[in-house]
């Protein structure tokens, strides 16, 4: 972000009238003229690294949050927006993009959700295969992302416990588990596969147990039982922000539901500033973390996502979990802003999709999306690795997913994963899917960029077999 100019005028007005002061006063909170303040607010200045600490200090902003804040998505999304067949013959360039969205951030933030209200998405064109609005797992993933994955309360309750069950015992699962016993009646119960064919976890109520397959891993057991001591003790927080999410669709609300019972298991298992301290200390080594901390890879990744206590923020990673076809089943995007989360399509180059190859092999790779007219593309630090769910049986299906980690290229240095990786060096050009994606000449392009029109020419043979129209 210190190389690039942000203008956030949107978003600093914004945080302005949030904190009710005047232009003026604002101004002076942050050491700068109110003629100074009024260019930013009017994106006629970008916010300078000076700007940006004094509003950390001053507002407790988290200067990331401003290109998160970008109207409709930024300019990468609006262009998505605007490839859209029923705008072909605009003929909407990226300079007059670049310029509704500095002169009229307000505009193109309306433009942006009357589009997506009406079926359309920042995803791409209507009818390009994304999940209906109404969709409940769409649903949940929106409240989730307008709270960027982290639930300050459940992480406090979560971490005061996990203080707790520590005095009494070193073995998490077993403090647990006499928690449980002592406190609610509940005792835990590990059963064969043949009593539970088909079931990992089950409360049976009439025999107060906690039933667990034995197919669950150490991990998995541990998380469990997590998962039960919330549904007995943190039922009020939860309900609270079941409530306040406002969802009326019975279906929608359950999976936020489960969403934060696992969320605070994960924070239990996983306490916030132990869990920030070992990141830190150990350059975010994953499967440093899943020994310390006897967690699973993918409740690991989870967590990473989470790292927005204020005054205690880990780095803003992206996690994404897809199968072999290319379907994502979690999404969780936190602070990073990143456009490969949102996007329904995605890029074969991205190693995320070679993670199958090597099942168990932890997969990284620089990767730099398409750039917006002069400006150059966003640079990402990417981590992919399979996981195989658990529950399977002998000759059953063998699920397994590939779960792939993202942060910006400018902020991955101190990761363990990265060392001998240059960040300004070569990185793999990747779009966020053949028809959202306008790289000329790409050989692995499948289909045309939507609302592009393909160039037939039966004398040439390009590189890519599908030449389209450019800007």
């Amino acid at each position: 972000m210190a190389e690039r100019k942000i203008f956030a005028g949107h978003a600093v007005r914004r945080l302005r009238h949030e904190v009710g002061l005047s232009q003026a006063a604002f101004a002076e909170a942050l050491g700068i003229s109110a003629s100074y303040q009024n260019l930013i607010e009017r994106n006629q200045r970008p916010v300078t690294a000076g700007v940006l600490m004094k509003l950390a200090e001053r507002f407790d902003l988290d200067p990331r949050a401003l290109a998160a804040a970008e109207p409709g998505g930024g300019a990468e999304a609006m262009r998505r927006r605007l490839a859209d067949p029923m705008f072909a013959d605009l003929g909407v360039d990226r300079n007059e993009m670049a310029e509704w969205l500095a002169a009229a951030p307000g505009g193109a933030e309306a433009f942006a959700r009357v589009y997506d209200r009406l079926g359309g998405s920042a995803d791409g064109p209507a009818g390009a295969g994304r999940p209906d609005a109404d969709d409940p797992v769409a649903r949940v993933r929106r409240e989730i992302e307008r709270w960027r994955n982290h639930f300050a309360d459940l992480d406090e309750r979560a971490e005061a416990l996990a203080d707790e069950l520590r005095l009494r015992s070193g073995d998490l699962y077993g403090a647990i588990g006499e928690r449980l016993r002592v406190k609610h009646g509940l005792t835990i119960r590990v059963l064969p596969v043949d009593v539970l064919p088909d079931v990992l976890r089950r409360l049976d109520l009439h025999a107060r147990q906690l039933q667990l397959s034995e197919l669950l891993d150490t991990a998995s057991r541990t998380f469990a039982a997590a998962y039960q001591l919330a549904l007995t003790e943190v039922r009020g927080e939860i309900d609270a922000l079941v409530k306040g999410a406002g969802m009326t669709d019975r279906a929608a609300e359950r999976l936020y539901r489960r969403h934060l019972l696992s969320y605070f298991a994960a924070a239990l298992m996983m306490p916030y500033a132990r869990f920030l301290r070992a990141c830190e200390a150990t350059g975010y080594d994953l499967e440093l973390l899943q020994r310390r901390f006897g967690a699973g890879f993918e409740q690991v990744a989870h967590r990473l996502t989470t790292l927005q206590r204020v005054g205690a923020r880990g780095l803003p990673f992206f996690m994404i979990r897809v199968d072999r076809a290319g379907q994502s089943s979690k999404r969780y995007g936190g602070a990073s802003g990143a456009a490969l989360v949102e996007a329904e399509g995605r890029c074969p180059l991205w190693r995320l999709h070679h993670a199958f190859d090597r099942p168990g092999t932890l997969a990284v790779q620089l990767v730099e999306l398409e750039g917006v007219g002069s400006e150059p593309g966003a640079r990402w630090f990417t981590l992919a690795r399979t996981v195989t769910p658990q529950g399977r049986r002998y000759g059953g299906i063998a699920a397994e997913f590939a779960v792939g980690l993202g942060v910006e290229a400018a902020s991955a240095g101190v990761l363990a994963a990265a060392r001998g990786v240059d960040m300004d060096g070569d990185a793999t050009p990747i779009g966020l899917g053949c028809r959202a994606c306008l790289r000329p000449d790409c050989p692995q392009r499948s289909a045309a960029p939507a609302g592009r029109a393909l160039v037939i020419n039966e004398r040439e043979r390009r590189v890519s077999a599908l030449t389209f129209v450019a800007d």
